[in-house]
């Protein structure tokens, strides 16, 4: 009887011992957004426990279904598949199970494959209508780039005006429009004040993942201030499950200081990405101290693969020294410009279904703008009772016997909170969008004396459809209501067509063309404007334009080279200018002024982008672009820079880029030319200068990983120290040189 009861516990045993040993079998399909199978994807199961068993690894087949066969246990399984973004799932296996499971893979925004900015859903570049440019966080490190202005001004068709070395006013001019046509936004949230352009001075790059800059009138999309062009800046976001933390620190000559400390990862469901960046500088001369703080925040919690909730915040502080058009003015010894940028952005997505998915996301940017001159520097005659008399004088103020510094003080408060919800049907060929948007626009300015407010609805519709593999269509329209000029309507259409796949030496050929009409809403000292001789004007229109683009990408021996022509047409209707009133009250002396929608000017372009990687450790880019720019019409101009027949300010005619960026074992490098042709501009001071000089000017930067996270780097802007002026009288600043480490800890995937 012993001996039998042995054998049968013995015999359980064994039999146990089999079932835990039996495998489980893994299946799957690998789909993307729209419920397309995606082949050759890589598919991981690593288990979770220490010491267990050995990592499994298959791709998907053509059908997009993949089998693995595991031995019980828990694993993670993580498929990749750019430029899709990593999936990743947690599977819990029995001895003989069968687990099978649908992988639906969204596309990484991070990636410079997939553009994010000119679609309600993010797609691939190559089947993207209107020209795009992506800056990605690599290539920001390899240039040390810090500032988005520096960033930006190597692309084509884009121009940077500046008044002042450091901290100056930064403008943007994309294709031969106004500052204040291109729409800039931070994670969704826009950076233009009300109606207005974007100081870029105080924009930072430190925890910045992503720059996309779109071209063309995006207004269907966007709305107001989208005429030209949309630059989307994106922020980093945690993507590890071990923390990462970065810490930078670096100096050089004119007393300049720069750290951050950037802190980010996941903890399941949960991502985070939070940093902090300080900037000081003295400046070169008197009066040219900058000081530039940034804490910024992007927190996201993932419910399911396709519903998601996330934050992200921004909030930029600058003190700027102003030290005034020097190469024809007497220094200013006190002037300076105050800026506070806040910006926060709550979006969503969810889905209901497999083809539904539905975005809402409310965003508020507030701008805190303080610009004063409190004491006359310079002053026309020593004799008191001449101009500039009754004002405070600084210290060390000089005469002059040309110029008189008047002192003045403003205060400008902004801010914007928009609304936005729109539902996406993904098909296999057709994406199909339905949204609302809804602006609140507040505002004080001391020019008017009181507070401006203006509300803003729209609807819009944006259907796109893959005729083919090769060819894909978009068109959109956008009914947008303004409190101030009622309803405007604005459609764009585009396509993408591949006209070849390409072999091993003659690569793909790809066409692409846009058309879109933009609009801009007044500013809003231009409609609520108080004072009794330049009231504002509440029966303007909006500014208007019609975007035309259009081009080719043709790669070569293996993708390994990529030329890109394009081109395009832009013509800007209803401008408005300021202009005397034909009446004016008795009050006035004699003149008084409003605006009006008057001028008309157009820009015409192309440029031609050509990219290499010419050896393992060496790529190669270079780019020209050709801008002409008109004013057609401009009745009550009187600047000799601004009459018909001019180019527009501060857009050269001819500019041009190239960039060598090496990289061997630990080493990088890079080094950046830009030139700029002569530019129409003026001193604004009645002397009667109209030109800017062309100037050319190269950057190189450098680092090198010392190991153990340890990273040491220098860079060098205005290599040749050239003296140049981005704005008519406003200096640049000559060579500076800095040198830093960067050590990173942790941040395993």
């Amino acid at each position: 009887m012993a001996r039998l009861l042995v054998v049968l516990l013995a015999t359980l045993l064994f039999s146990a011992r089999l079932a835990a040993q039996s495998p489980a079998t893994l299946t799957g399909t690998v789909l993307d957004p729209s419920g397309a199978v995606i082949a050759r994807a890589q598919i991981t199961a690593s288990p979770m426990a220490p010491g267990g068993h050995a990592t499994a690894r298959t791709t998907s087949d053509a059908e997009g279904r993949f089998t693995l066969t595991l031995p019980a246990g828990s694993y993670r399984i993580e498929i990749l598949h750019p430029p899709f973004a990593r999936y990743e799932q947690e599977v819990h296996l029995a001895a003989d199970e069968r687990h099978a499971f649908t992988a639906r893979l969204a596309l990484d925004r991070t990636s410079a494959r997939v553009i994010v900015t000119p679609e309600n859903f993010p797609e691939p570049a190559e089947t993207i209508a209107a020209p795009s440019d992506v800056i990605t966080a690599e290539d920001i490190h390899d240039r040390q780039a810090l500032t988005l202005a520096e960033a930006l001004i190597p692309l084509s068709g884009v121009s940077i005006g500046q008044g002042g070395r450091m901290g100056g006013p930064v403008s943007l001019f994309l294709d031969g429009g106004n500052s204040n046509y291109t729409k800039v936004l931070v994670d969704g949230a826009p950076l233009n004040t009300p109606g207005g352009a974007v100081d870029l001075s105080l924009f930072t790059l430190d925890n910045v993942s992503k720059i996309e800059v779109v071209h063309g009138a995006e207004s269907a999309l966007y709305g107001s201030d989208a005429m030209t062009g949309v630059v989307q800046i994106f922020t980093a976001q945690g993507a590890t499950r071990t923390p990462e933390f970065i810490l930078t620190a670096d100096g050089g000559n004119f007393a300049t200081g720069h750290g951050s400390a950037v802190l980010r990862g996941l903890l399941g469901r949960f991502d985070y990405a939070a940093a902090f960046a300080y900037f000081d500088t003295a400046g070169q001369g008197v009066n040219n101290g900058f000081l530039d703080r940034t804490l910024s925040g992007n927190f996201g919690w993932k419910f399911t693969d396709s519903d998601w909730l996330r934050l992200a915040l921004r909030d930029n502080t600058s003190n700027a020294r102003i030290q005034g058009q020097t190469l024809i003015t007497p220094p200013e010894l006190d002037e300076f410009n105050a800026l506070n940028n806040f910006n926060a952005t709550l979006s969503g997505q969810f889905s209901t279904g497999t083809h539904w998915q539905h975005s809402v996301s409310v965003t508020e940017s507030y701008a805190h703008q303080v610009f004063d001159n409190p004491a006359s520097s310079f002053f026309l005659s020593p004799d008191p009772s001449m101009i500039c008399t009754g004002m405070p004088r600084a210290p060390k103020a000089v005469p002059s016997a040309e110029f008189c510094d008047f002192t003045f003080s403003a205060l400008n408060s902004f801010n914007r909170v928009d609304a936005d919800a729109h539902s996406t049907y993904l098909g296999r060929k057709a994406t199909i969008t339905a949204g609302y948007f809804y602006e609140v626009e507040n505002g004080y300015l001391s020019d008017i004396g009181s507070h401006a407010r203006r509300n803003n609805l729209a609807g819009y519709l944006e259907a796109r459809y893959q005729f083919t593999e090769r060819l894909t269509a978009t068109a959109g329209v956008r009914a947008e209501d303004n409190s101030n000029f009622g309803t405007r309507v604005v459609p764009r259409l585009g396509a993408a067509y591949l006209v070849r796949r390409g072999g091993r030496d003659f690569g793909a050929t790809r066409l692409h063309a846009a058309y879109g009409l933009g609009i801009k809403e007044p500013s809003l000292d231009e409609s609520f404007g108080t004072s009794l001789c330049f009231p504002g004007n509440p029966d303007l229109r909006p500014e208007r334009s019609t975007s035309v683009h259009g081009g080719v990408d043709q790669f070569f021996w293996g993708d390994r080279i990529h030329a890109s022509v394009d081109g395009f047409y832009n013509r800007f209707h209803d401008l408005i200018s300021f202009g005397e009133i034909a009446t004016p009250p008795p009050v006035c002396g004699g003149f008084a002024g409003t605006y009006f929608n008057t001028d008309l000017a157009r820009a015409a372009g192309t440029s031609f982008n050509l990219e290499a990687k010419a050896a393992r450790w060496l790529r190669i880019a270079t780019g020209y672009a050709y801008d002409d720019t008109r004013v057609l019409k401009a009745p009550n101009a009187t600047d000799p820079a601004e009459i018909p027949g001019n180019r527009l300010l501060r857009r050269p005619l001819n500019s041009g880029t190239i960039s060598l960026i090496a990289g061997y074992r630990r080493w990088s490098a890079s080094l950046i030319g830009y030139y700029s042709g002569s530019r129409t501009d003026s001193d604004f001071l009645g002397l009667g200068f109209t030109r800017t000089p062309p100037y050319a000017t190269f950057d190189f930067a450098t680092r090198y990983d010392l190991g153990r996270g340890l990273e040491v780097f220098a860079r060098v802007q205005n290599l040749l120290d050239r003296q140049y002026q981005l704005i008519l009288g406003f200096p640049a600043l000559g060579r500076q040189v800095t040198a830093g480490a960067r050590y990173r800890l942790g941040g395993s995937s």
